[in-house]
C-alpha cells in the first residue's frame, strides 16, 4: 500500500480531479491546505474529502516557496502517515496541480516489483550544483510569511556532504520513520531551517549522509518539462493536449505540472489513459532508470 502526502494551495477543481484518480482503499492520504489560501479552500476540500475512509487534513500553517516551512509540513504529513496505518511500504508527495500517468494498480505492482529503493533525485551539490551553494552557505531566515537572506555566511556540517534535487520523490517507509524520529537527521533538521529552497536539499542531504537507506536511484518518477524563468532559476512547464502522445508513453508514475483552466480537457483525456491496460499493469519492462548512486550506502563521518 501507498501513503500519499498532498500540498495543496489553489484550483480546488482540480485538486478533487487528481484526488479521485489516487485514490484506493487500503492507501492512506494526508492533505495540507497551505493556510495563506484561505479557509474558503480549506473548507471546500475538507467537504469532498469527509467520505474518503484513510484520509485526514493536517492542520493548516503557511508553506512559503523557498522555506523550511515547506520541510515542516512534509515532515508532519509523514510523521502524520506513520501514525494512520502500519501497512504502507511507500510514501509519495504530489501537489495539486500534479496528475497520475498509471492507475493504482500499476503504481502498487510498481513498487513491489522494486522493493527496499529510494526514487529521489539527488546530485552533490558542490560538484555539479556549485551555483547553488548560496542557499546553504549563507543564513536565511522565515518568519511570518517572508523569507529574508540575512547576508551571514556559515559553514556546512563538518564531514557532510550537501545534495540537491528536486522537491518530488518516493521513498520508503523506514526512510520516513528514520527522517522523522531518528535523532542523527536532527543536526539536518537544525542546519536546513535557516537555508534557501530546503526542500529540494534536506531530503537528499538526509540520505546520503546518514543512516542505511538501500539503493538510491537519483529518479523522482516524474515527468517534468523544465523551460527558463528568468535569469537564475527553471520551471515546470504546464502540459497540455498536444503532449498527450508523450504523456501516455511515458514510464513515469507522475506528470507536473497541468493547470486545467488553461488546458481543461487535457486531465479528461489523461483519466481516460488511467483505464487503459497500459496505465493499469505493470509488465515490469519498459524502465529507463539511471544507474544507482549507490549500490550500498557508503559510510559518513556522522553516520
Amino acid at each position: 500500500m501507498i501513503a500519499y502526502f498532498l500540498l495543496v494551495h489553489r484550483y480546488p477543481a482540480q485538486f478533487k480531479r487528481l484526488f479521485s484518480a489516487i485514490y484506493m482503499p487500503g492507501n492512506q492520504y494526508v492533505v495540507h491546505v497551505d493556510k495563506s489560501s484561505g479557509v474558503e479552500l480549506a473548507t471546500e476540500i475538507a467537504t469532498f474529502l469527509k467520505p474518503y475512509q484513510g484520509v485526514e487534513l493536517l492542520e493548516p500553517e503557511d508553506a512559503l516557496w523557498g522555506g523550511y516551512s515547506l520541510v515542516e509540513a512534509e515532515l508532519r504529513g509523514m510523521t502524520r502517515l506513520l501514525q494512520m496505518d502500519s501497512n504502507w511500504t511507500h510514501y509519495i508527495n504530489l501537489s495539486g496541480q500534479d496528475f497520475p500517468l498509471k492507475s493504482q494498480n500499476y503504481i502498487r505492482q510498481f513498487f513491489a516489483a522494486h522493493p527496499g529503493r529510494q526514487f529521489i533525485r539527488a546530485l552533490d551539490q558542490r560538484k555539479e550544483r556549485p551555483d547553488t551553494m548560496n542557499r546553504v552557505s549563507h543564513m536565511f531566515t522565515e518568519e511570518r510569511g517572508t523569507l529574508t537572506a540575512t547576508g551571514v555566511a556559515r559553514p556546512y556540517l563538518t564531514g557532510d556532504t550537501p545534495f540537491i534535487g528536486t522537491q518530488w520523490k518516493a521513498v520508503t517507509r523506514s526512510f520516513c520513520e528514520y527522517v522523522c524520529h531518528d535523532p542523527r537527521a536532527d543536526r539536518f533538521k537544525k542546519f536546513y531551517r535557516n537555508s534557501f529552497i530546503a526542500d529540494e536539499a534536506f531530503f537528499q542531504t538526509v540520505m546520503m549522509n546518514s543512516g542505511d537507506h538501500g539503493i538510491v536511484m537519483n529518479d523522482d518518477l516524474r515527468m517534468i518539462d523544465w523551460v527558463p524563468d528568468g535569469d537564475i532559476k527553471l520551471r515546470p512547464r504546464n502540459y497540455d493536449e498536444a503532449d498527450l502522445g508523450q504523456l501516455q508513453r511515458s514510464t513515469d508514475l507522475f506528470a507536473r505540472k497541468f493547470d486545467a483552466e488553461e488546458d481543461p480537457r487535457i486531465l479528461s483525456l489523461l483519466e481516460r489513459h488511467l483505464r487503459t491496460p497500459a496505465a493499469d499493469v505493470y509488465l515490469g519492462a519498459g524502465d529507463t532508470f539511471q544507474a544507482p548512486l549507490h549500490l550500498s550506502m557508503p559510510q559518513a563521518v556522522n553516520a
